[in-house]
């Protein structure tokens, strides 16, 4: 059973997902939380395998809860909640270490299929989505995440890639999808998604923003 763990403010929303999600034979909700200032307490006691969580909450927001969580040792799997495709907390909860995101009006069937997907190890970010993601990055730098400790810490994880690892990086920062990167760089699909692997494994990341975070943050953009 996959055990989750809801907070949303909204009663509403959250009486929604648990019908939806009670629907799977395979999921089982196991808490709710009306704020992030729950969250924590309840992950440790009920020990949940995945967060779903609304990005917007009036006392602790998910972006403060997603960075308490994964300062947890063993950390649950966390999804964001969001009426946004570009919400700009969303870029800041990926940083911080969300596993994706799904729009509230997302169809039942999608959330309980991306669930399922992040219970298994797999961001939950499409190729559109992560291309808006970071073309809204490019476009509109936050300068308060742009800053020069930063960027030495990302060249340093970069340095750790080799070479072909770092031109994959390059185009996931690009916003390319594996088939556009696999064309490009003349290599196997398969070839390109353990290129990928390899490169969240060695910088820590959870999702291909994250490297493309990095890859900002590197050149200083």
């Amino acid at each position: 059973m996959i055990r989750v763990l809801l907070a949303d403010d909204d009663p509403l929303v959250r009486s929604g997902l648990r019908l939806m999600l009670g629907g799977a034979d395979d999921i089982e909700v196991v808490g709710e939380a009306a704020d992030g200032s729950e969250v924590v307490a309840l992950v440790g006691e009920l020990a949940p395998d995945l967060v779903l969580m609304d990005i917007r909450m009036p006392v602790v927001d998910g972006l403060e809860a997603t960075q308490l969580l994964r300062a947890r040792p063993s950390p649950p799997a966390i999804v964001m909640l969001t009426t946004f495709k570009a919400d700009e907390y969303v870029l800041r909860a990926l940083r911080a270490g969300a596993a994706g995101f799904l729009l509230k009006h997302t169809p039942p069937g999608e959330i309980v299929a991306a669930v399922r997907r992040v219970a298994a190890g797999e961001p939950v970010l499409s190729p559109a989505v992560t291309r808006q993601l970071i073309s809204r990055l490019t476009a509109d730098p936050d300068p308060r995440e742009a800053d020069r400790e930063r960027g030495a810490r990302a060249g340093e994880r970069l340095a750790l890639l080799g070479d072909r690892e770092r031109e994959v990086a390059l185009a996931v920062g690009q916003g390319k999808t594996n088939a556009e990167i696999a064309a490009e760089l003349y290599m196997g699909l398969p070839t390109v998604k353990a290129h990928v692997s390899h490169i969240l494994t060695k910088l820590g990341l959870t999702n291909r923003v994250q490297i493309a975070l990095a890859v900002r943050d590197a050149s200083g953009s």
